[in-house]
């Protein structure tokens, strides 16, 4: 498998060095370089790239707002971010990240971001199409909800509610059939009776070493997370 890759870093020596350290992957094929992420966009546009080793900090437009404004397009590049600074590890997930690096750049870690990569661009099956969207009851109506629009499930008492930015909406399915299936989108169970659509995390809050809440987008709700989850869930952030 050969993967093309542009990496996009505003410092020259940190791109050397990465530049260096994929030649011991031979898969890597690296096809351009650029200093900023405006630079960058007439490479991807171009060329278009497998994927992105891509700094944060940078002159102009940073590396997040790159990944966001690349979800847009009909096939955008995977991104690993390359970067001195922690502090945007969730806002990476939330771009769909294959990996988070930080300066400076371990073997190990590159290696194991290039096997999560390989994994990522293998194909995959084709979704269900009875997955495709969830079917509720309201009043005299059926509304369709597709599974993208979702910010978390929830189970109160013998009831299950699924909450969108539109509204919170009783479903007769219950939490482990909900669990089922939406296995194929971004959905992780952080309590027994919660599961959140990891791409609408906003701010993890931690209140204690293993007491832990998540933050949805355009929700107030601080939504608890079990003992049982918090050591998969910081895997699954990449804190």
């Amino acid at each position: 498998m050969e993967i093309r890759a542009v990496i996009i870093d505003d410092e020259p020596l940190s791109r050397q060095e990465l530049l260096h350290l994929l030649t011991e992957h031979p898969d890597i094929h690296v096809i351009g370089e650029a200093p900023s992420a405006e630079k960058a966009m007439e490479i991807i546009l171009t060329k278009e790239p497998d994927v992105l080793f891509l700094d944060i900090e940078m002159t102009g437009m940073n590396g997040v707002e790159l990944a966001e404004t690349l979800q847009n397009m009909k096939k955008p590049p995977a991104i690993i971010f390359a970067t001195a600074y922690p502090d945007y590890a969730v806002k990476a997930f939330r771009v769909e990240a294959v990996d988070y690096l930080l300066k400076p750049f371990d073997d190990n870690q590159l290696t194991q971001a290039v096997n999560r990569l390989k994994i990522r661009l293998q194909p995959t099956e084709t979704k269900p199409a009875s997955a495709g969207r969830l079917a509720v009851q309201s009043e005299d109506r059926i509304i369709y909800l597709e599974p993208e629009e979702l910010l978390y499930v929830y189970r109160e008492g013998r009831d299950t509610f699924l909450v969108s930015e539109k509204g919170t909406y009783p479903t007769k399915t219950s939490l482990k059939e909900l669990e089922a299936k939406l296995k194929h989108y971004s959905f992780f169970r952080v309590h027994k009776g919660y599961l959140v659509n990891i791409k609408k995390v906003e701010e993890l809050v931690s209140w204690s070493t293993n007491v832990f809440e998540l933050k949805v987008r355009n929700s107030q709700k601080l939504i608890p997370v079990s003992r049982n989850y918090v050591k998969e869930l910081r895997e699954t952030l990449e804190l």
